[in-house]
C-alpha cells in the first residue's frame, strides 16, 4: 500500500507542468475612437514560451487601416494600427483571426467618444464581436464577473490554497471564518495594487505564493488533535496574511487582463465578486468530497487527507523550484 502511495506521488510530480501565479494572458483588442472616422485599434498578442500567437485582430467592414506600429511588452506583443471607418463601427463586427491554442480567449473593448464603452470576451467558437447599436449598461460587469470565475478556477495555485485550508480545518464555521479572512486580504491587495496605491515585483510574488501552499501541505501532515499546530489555532490569521500575497497575484492578472478606462469601478467589483464566486464553487466541491468519503469510507479519511496534502506539497515545491529559476 505504501509503496503504490509513493508511486502515485511520484507520477504526479512527473506530469506537473510549470505554472506561474495568476497565468491569466488572453488577447487584448482595444479600439478607441480618437475624433470622426478615426479610431485607434490595439492588439496585444498574449507571447508563451518565447513565441507569440499568430492570431490577428479582424479589421471591421468599412474601415481601411493604416500601418500598423508594432512594439514589444512584458509576454506580449503590442500592435497599434490607425483605422478610418466612415460609417463608424455601430453593428459591425469585430474580432480575433485564427485564435489558436496559445491562448484561450481574448477581450474586446470598444470605446467611441461620448458614449458608453462595450466590452466583450472572444473564444474559439466564438471569435467575433457584434459593435451593438444601443450598448448594453451591464456588459463590463459581466465580462469581468466572468473572468473572474474562470480565473480563480483555472489559476492552480489558489486552487490548491484553497482547498489545503479546507483539509486543515474541521467545522464549516471555522472555515467560513478562515475563508471571509483570505477573501478579505486579497481583496485589500487587488484593490490596492490595481489603482496604483501599491506595488511589489512579480516574482517574489509568485514564489512566495508556491510556499504558502507549501505552508499547509506541511501543517496538515502533522497535524496532531493532541497538539493544535499554529495553523489551527489561529486560521485566520494565516490566511490573511497569505490572503494579503495571493492579491498581489491576483491584481498581476488583471494588469494582464486590462481594465476598460471609465469603467475601473465596475470592472475591478466585479472581478473580485467572480474570484469570489469561483472560491465558493472550490470550498464547496471540496467539503462535498470529504463529505462522501467520511460517509462511505470513513476509514480512509486520514489516508486521502495525507495523499492530498502530499500531492499538493510536491506540486508546490516544483513550482517553487521552477519560479525561483526562471
Amino acid at each position: 500500500m505504501k509503496g503504490s502511495f509513493w508511486i502515485l506521488l511520484l507520477c504526479l510530480f512527473a506530469f506537473t507542468s510549470p505554472a506561474r501565479a495568476d497565468d491569466l494572458r488572453p488577447g487584448y483588442l482595444d479600439l478607441a475612437q480618437e475624433r470622426g472616422a478615426r479610431w485607434r485599434m490595439t492588439w496585444r498578442a498574449p507571447a508563451t514560451g518565447g513565441r507569440v500567437t499568430t492570431a490577428k485582430p479582424l479589421i471591421p467592414v468599412g474601415c481601411s487601416a493604416g500601418q500598423a506600429q508594432l512594439t514589444a511588452a512584458s509576454a506580449a506583443l503590442i500592435s497599434v494600427t490607425t483605422l478610418t471607418c466612415p460609417s463608424g463601427l455601430k453593428g459591425r463586427s469585430v474580432g480575433v483571426l485564427d485564435i489558436d491554442s496559445r491562448f484561450s480567449e481574448a477581450l474586446v473593448r470598444i470605446a467611441p467618444m461620448g458614449e458608453a464603452i462595450q466590452t466583450g470576451r472572444l473564444t474559439v467558437e466564438n471569435p467575433r464581436f457584434l459593435i451593438a447599436q444601443t450598448p448594453d449598461q451591464w456588459q463590463v460587469a459581466k465580462t469581468y464577473l466572468w473572468l473572474g470565475v474562470t480565473h480563480i478556477l483555472a489559476g492552480f495555485d489558489h486552487l490548491l490554497f484553497v482547498i489545503a485550508l479546507v483539509l486543515l480545518l474541521k467545522g464549516l464555521w471555522r472555515i467560513a471564518q478562515t475563508v471571509t479572512a483570505f477573501t478579505l486580504a486579497h481583496s485589500l491587495t487587488l484593490i490596492g495594487t490595481t489603482l496604483d496605491w501599491i506595488s511589489v515585483p512579480r516574482q517574489p510574488v509568485e514564489i512566495t505564493i508556491a510556499l504558502s501552499i507549501i505552508f499547509l501541505a506541511v501543517e496538515i501532515v502533522k497535524a496532531d488533535p493532541d497538539r493544535p499546530r499554529l495553523s489551527e489555532r489561529y486560521p485566520w490569521a494565516i490566511a490573511f496574511a497569505f490572503g494579503l500575497l495571493h492579491g498581489f497575484g491576483f491584481a498581476g492578472a488583471l494588469a494582464e487582463i486590462g481594465l476598460p478606462e471609465g469603467e475601473i469601478p465596475v470592472a475591478l467589483l466585479t472581478f473580485n465578486l467572480g474570484v469570489e464566486a469561483g472560491q465558493l464553487v472550490i470550498v464547496a466541491g471540496a467539503l462535498l468530497v470529504l463529505g462522501l468519503v467520511r460517509r462511505y469510507a470513513v476509514s480512509r479519511v486520514p489516508a486521502v487527507r495525507r495523499f492530498a496534502a502530499y500531492a499538493t506539497g510536491i506540486t508546490a515545491s516544483y513550482w517553487f523550484i521552477e519560479r525561483t529559476l526562471s
